[in-house]
């Protein structure tokens, strides 16, 4: 069979919206953002800011290329998180001591203290899942590791 004709086979189902995988991730990673916005009201951060913070409380002092690379957000969005959470006190940006050319982010002691908040985020995150059983959320975790693999080959 002709690529054309292999084409035109598949041509009715491609564009339907309920065939796109694409589709169920965008949709799927807005439900968890609407989920965590609430959970995250007491520590007055965005998402992105909380994915930061998880980032920083593992390891603080890193540059931000380290912090790039840890979070896999965009290094614009990331100037803007940075931004944000230093106006809110809970990091500091400075210059590295070797190379000033490098910037190194730092909690601040408001930033370590929010993490004693922070802890009852996951369990209650994992609260929303009753549905998945921790069988199938593993699963689920290596099944999606595997596709991004899938988009960071060649």
């Amino acid at each position: 069979m002709s690529d054309k004709a292999r084409l035109d086979e598949l041509a009715p189902d491609t564009l339907k919206l309920e065939s796109q995988l694409c589709h169920r991730f965008y949709t799927l990673s807005n439900a968890f953002t609407r989920a965590y916005r609430p959970l995250l009201k007491n520590l007055d951060i965005t998402y992105p800011q909380y994915v930061v913070m998880m980032a920083l409380w593992e390891q603080s002092n890193i540059t931000i290329a380290e912090l790039l690379d840890k979070t896999v957000i965009d290094g614009g969005a990331m100037t803007l998180i940075l931004k944000k959470l230093e106006q809110k006190g809970l990091l500091n940006v400075v210059k590295d001591e070797h190379d000033k050319r490098v910037r190194r982010v730092v909690l601040s002691k408001a930033g370590k203290d929010a993490k004693v908040s922070a802890r009852e985020v996951p369990a209650q995150m994992l609260c929303k899942l009753d549905g998945m059983s921790n069988a199938e959320a593993k699963q689920l975790v290596v099944l999606m590791d595997k596709l991004q693999g899938c988009f960071n080959a060649g």
